[in-house]
């Protein structure tokens, strides 16, 4: 039997010959469990009540908010420092990375207030839009949407200051709670609702209108990541304008796809293309078919 001696060198052998998966002697990164820890004190703080273990009363709430925001900004602090170290964005102030990292943490807790605006329409849009919802509260307590939104809107504003790996942690652990793959970079507006969640992806140049409601495993995706490293910052994802319903299984590519305000895309439809406003997309069974919503007359001029 094998000593823990000998495992321990077979071990440290293997980070020396498989150096790809090692960080030693680096900057130190972000911590996955810190940033975790965050995330759920900043839903805490945009949800007071319905995060926590017991009930908050208004008599108390300032005092309980400028304890928790104290600890969060000091939390966050330290791990935005980390980001700034390990790669420091090029539009960076010539000063210290502790004053920097200070006033970016300052900055984005500042937007909590103008976030919880958004996130009033999502719930709202949430609890309109599923007839299954009893009440706004349980909306609230038991829908992976909440979360996993809240988090993306959180996540996005640090992606806006170019913080590296913080926005990405932050939605891939909401990612693994809620299965809606929402990338920090994705632009999404008002009156947001995606029913179920389980399988939904929504990628990094996706550009989302007011009022979409979508459902489980529709993907707002990329034609081709054969690229690599040459697609970074290019617009890779489609567009969807205001009022569109996009119903389970869809999938739509491409950059420089848009889908026309008021239009509803039928399930397990596969888009590469454009679709006019107020247009329905279908499948049924046989061809992928565009009409006008109005009239019910096909769109000849469209080809998927």
């Amino acid at each position: 039997m094998e000593t823990v001696t000998e495992l321990t060198n077979q071990l440290v052998a293997s980070y020396a010959r498989v150096g790809g998966i090692n960080h030693l002697d680096g900057k130190n990164l972000p911590s996955k469990r810190a940033i975790a820890a965050i995330t759920q004190d900043l839903l805490r703080l945009l949800f007071p009540g319905y995060f926590d273990e017991k009930l908050i009363h208004s008599s108390e709430i300032k005092v309980v908010t400028a304890e928790l925001l104290d600890s969060v900004l000091g939390a966050l602090e330290d791990e935005i420092r980390k980001s700034l170290e390990y790669n420091p964005p090029s539009h960076l102030p010539k000063q210290n990375i502790t004053t920097a990292a200070h006033s970016l943490t300052v900055e984005f807790l500042g937007s909590l207030p103008r976030i919880r605006e958004i996130l009033q329409t999502d719930m709202e849009a949430a609890y309109d839009g599923d007839p299954a919802a009893k009440s706004k509260e349980e909306v609230l307590v038991s829908y992976p949407f909440i979360e996993a939104i809240a988090v993306q809107r959180l996540a996005h504003e640090l992606y806006l200051k170019d913080v590296a790996l913080i926005p990405r942690i932050m939605t891939e652990w909401a990612h693994t709670r809620t299965g809606m793959d929402l990338h920090p970079g994705a632009q999404i507006g008002s009156h947001f609702f995606v029913d179920h969640c389980t399988g939904t992806v929504v990628g990094e140049t996706a550009i989302i209108g007011d009022h979409v409601k979508m459902y489980h495993g529709v993907t707002l995706g990329a034609k081709s990541t054969a690229g690599g490293q040459q697609l970074r910052g290019k617009k890779r994802h489609p567009t969807i304008e205001d009022r569109v319903t996009i119903y389970p299984g869809a999938t739509i590519l491409g950059g420089e796809t848009v889908i026309g305000a008021g239009s509803t895309i039928g399930g397990n439809v596969f888009i590469m293309n454009s679709v006019a406003p107020k247009s329905l997309v279908i499948y049924d069974g046989l061809d992928m078919r565009v009409l006008n919503k109005a009239n019910k007359t096909a769109v000849v001029d469209f080809q998927i």
